[in-house]
């Protein structure tokens, strides 16, 4: 894994306005229909990007890998993985399945192969004992509605599955048989990556991005209405059960203060390590810049925005 990659986590600043002829531009991906996304989405919606002088173009892409390739080719500065500190998906099976053990001999669909959705549930297999590679059959189907309509044509038997897809997926019958934040794997999908070479040639972008995106945060956790509002413009929901839980389930994890956290960053080495031996010796730490962090928290900013 290239060092040329940086991951980066956010803090708060004080907020300041700026004319709009002197905004920045930053092109921005984003991985996944997924309700992780909602600081972004808050972002963008609430003009957080513009109050800090930031002309924000935002991508979407269907999974990460092709974010990442990217955010490598320099067509993006910034990719959002995911904003939460662990896997809070669930492992959604048919009905017949009641045990994790009954998952021996089946397959398990992903959004695609190498993506965050694939690494979380390899992750979360091998923390239940089972092999992913020896035990299971794993295929790519697509997004959410793709996975759950493979359960149902019996093309597969278990996904991967986050809110609001979990609520739907019992309406059609299937089982929520992990939550697998209890399962409590640490993930670096707190924050944003970028590389090196961009850090150090558009620090002051970076810096207004992590800005805004931190003060999203902080929206999310103080008005859940609008917040709700956000999310069921993006995932298409309109069931206020659905929102309800996806709102609870997500900012449970949302960190005031998003240190990265280096254990998370080895979660992702080690699942690299087999294919690629660099991965295995390499320093967690190399790959993550707290600087963002450690000069915003200095300012104070957090104890006034959250009044304390």
């Amino acid at each position: 894994m290239s060092k040329a990659i940086g991951a980066l986590t956010f803090c708060l600043c004080l907020f300041y306005f700026v004319a709009a002829g002197a905004q920045e531009r930053a092109r921005i991906g984003w991985a996944a229909m997924t309700a992780s996304h909602t600081p972004l989405w808050v972002a963008q919606e609430k003009g957080m990007f513009m109050k800090q002088g930031l002309a924000a173009e935002t991508i979407f892409f269907g999974a990460g890998p092709p974010a990442m390739q990217a955010l490598v080719a320099g067509d993006l500065d910034i990719v959002v993985m995911s904003i939460i500190p662990t896997f809070i998906d669930h492992i959604i099976s048919a009905a017949n399945i009641t045990t994790p053990e009954l998952l021996r001999g089946k397959v398990g669909s992903v959004n695609r192969q190498g993506s965050i959705s694939d690494m979380g549930l390899r992750l979360s297999l091998k923390r239940l004992g089972i092999d992913p590679e020896k035990d299971v059959r794993i295929v790519s189907a697509g997004g959410n509605p793709e996975r759950l309509a493979a359960i149902s044509n019996g093309l597969a038997q278990f996904t991967i599955m986050n809110e609001p897809f979990i609520k739907e997926a019992e309406r059609l019958g299937f089982r929520d048989l992990v939550n697998m934040a209890t399962l409590k794997i640490p993930l670096h999908g707190n924050g944003v990556v970028t590389r090196e070479a961009i850090i150090k040639a558009k620090r002051p972008v970076i810096a207004k991005f992590v800005r805004a995106l931190t003060e999203a945060i902080h929206f999310v956790k103080a008005d859940k209405e609008a917040t709700k509002a956000v999310i069921a413009k993006y995932t298409k929901l309109s069931d206020p059960e659905g929102l309800e839980r996806t709102y609870k389930n997500y900012t449970a994890v949302l960190p005031e203060i998003p240190y990265a956290d280096p254990a998370g960053m080895k979660t992702l080495l080690d699942d690299m390590a087999p294919k690629n031996p660099k991965a295995a010796a390499a320093d967690p730490k190399s790959f993550v810049d707290a600087s963002f962090v450690q000069e915003m928290e200095s300012s104070g900013f957090i104890k006034q925005l959250y009044r304390r």
